[in-house]
C-alpha cells in the first residue's frame, strides 16, 4: 500500500486558492441564475449558528412591497397618504394584535378595531388600517386624510375674500378713512396668515406620516415571516425528535441482570467475619489435639 500523498506549503497554498476561486465563481453563478429559497437561506443560517426566525424576519423585509397611493389634492395641495403594502402571508390573530399596539404606539391613538371573516380594520378618524385577502395573497393597506388642512384653507380664503370684497366697497365710496379699512385690512392679513401656515404644514406632515406608514409596513411583514420562520423552526424539531426517538434500540426478550458492586464498608465487614471465623476453627483444632 502506497503511502498517502502529502501537500508541501506552496501546494497547499495554491489548492485553497483555487478552490476559494472556484467556489466564488459558482456563487456568483448561482446569484445570476436561480438563487436561494428561504428554506435553503434558513438551513444555511442554522449551520452557521443563526436562528430561522431572524433569516425569516430579514427575508421579509426584502420582500416587502410598498405601492404609494394617488394622493387627494385641494387646491392644488396635497392632503392625503396612502400605502398598499403586498404580505407575504396572513397575518394570525395574534400578529394582528400586536400589530394594533405598534399602530396606536406610533400614531398615538388609541382607535377602534372591527373584524369581518378575514377582514380586519384599525380606524382612527380619516387614519385606517386594513388587513385583506387578495388574488395573490394579503395586503396592508394604510391611509390617512389630514381634514383640518380643508378647513384651514377654506377658512383663511373665506376671510381673505372678506377682507377683500370689504376694501373693495369701502374704496368706492370716494373719501376712504384709515380707520374705516383697518378692520378689512386685518381679516385680508389673518386670511393670508392662515392658508399661508397650513400649506407650509402640509409637507411635513406628509413626510412624517409617509415614514410612519413604512415602519408599520416593514412591521407587519416582519410578523407574518415571524410566523412562518417559527413554525418551520417547530417542525425541523419535531422531525429530529421523532428521528432521534426511531434511533433508539428496541429491547427484546429477557433483560439480563447487571452483576451489583458492593461497596468499601460492606467488603472490609466480609473480610472480618471471615477472619474471625477461621481464627475460632484454629482454637477448636488445637483443643482437641491437646485432649
Amino acid at each position: 500500500m502506497s503511502p498517502e500523498r502529502r501537500y508541501n506549503e506552496k501546494e497547499i497554498d495554491e489548492i485553497f486558492r483555487d478552490a476559494a476561486k472556484s467556489q466564488e465563481a459558482a456563487q456568483r453563478q448561482l446569484s445570476h441564475s436561480e438563487g436561494l429559497t428561504l428554506a435553503e437561506l434558513q438551513q444555511i443560517g442554522e449551520e452557521a449558528g443563526i436562528t430561522a426566525e431572524f433569516i425569516a424576519r430579514s427575508a421579509a423585509g426584502v420582500d416587502q412591497t410598498d405601492f404609494p397611493q394617488p394622493q387627494t389634492r385641494f387646491l392644488g395641495l396635497p392632503i392625503s397618504v396612502a400605502r398598499t403594502i403586498d404580505l407575504p402571508g396572513p397575518l394570525s390573530d395574534e400578529a394582528w394584535d400586536r400589530l394594533v399596539v405598534g399602530l396606536r404606539e406610533t400614531f398615538g391613538a388609541h382607535g377602534q378595531v372591527r373584524s369581518d371573516g378575514s377582514l380586519r380594520e384599525w380606524k382612527n378618524g380619516n387614519l385606517r388600517a386594513l388587513v385583506e385577502p387578495t388574488d395573490s395573497g394579503h395586503r396592508l393597506r394604510l391611509q390617512t386624510l389630514k381634514g383640518s388642512a380643508q378647513t384651514g384653507l377654506i377658512g383663511g380664503l373665506a376671510l381673505l375674500a372678506f377682507g377683500i370684497i370689504s376694501l373693495t366697497i369701502l374704496m368706492t365710496k370716494g373719501d376712504i378713512v384709515f380707520a374705516e379699512i383697518l378692520l378689512p385690512m386685518l381679516f385680508c392679513v389673518a386670511g393670508l396668515g392662515v392658508s399661508g401656515i397650513t400649506a407650509l404644514r402640509l409637507p411635513r406632515w406628509i413626510s412624517e406620516r409617509s415614514d410612519q406608514m413604512e415602519k408599520m409596513g416593514q412591521r407587519a411583514v416582519v410578523l407574518v415571516g415571524e410566523k412562518f420562520g417559527t413554525a418551520r423552526h417547530k417542525d425541523q424539531a419535531s422531525g429530529s425528535s421523532d428521528r432521534d426517538s426511531s434511533a433508539e434500540p428496541t429491547q427484546t426478550g429477557p433483560t439480563r441482570e447487571e452483576p451489583t458492586v458492593a461497596e468499601p464498608s460492606e467488603v472490609q465487614s466480609i473480610l472480618s467475619e471471615q477472619t474471625d471465623t477461621e481464627t475460632d476453627t484454629a482454637e477448636e483444632t488445637r483443643t482437641k489435639n491437646r485432649t
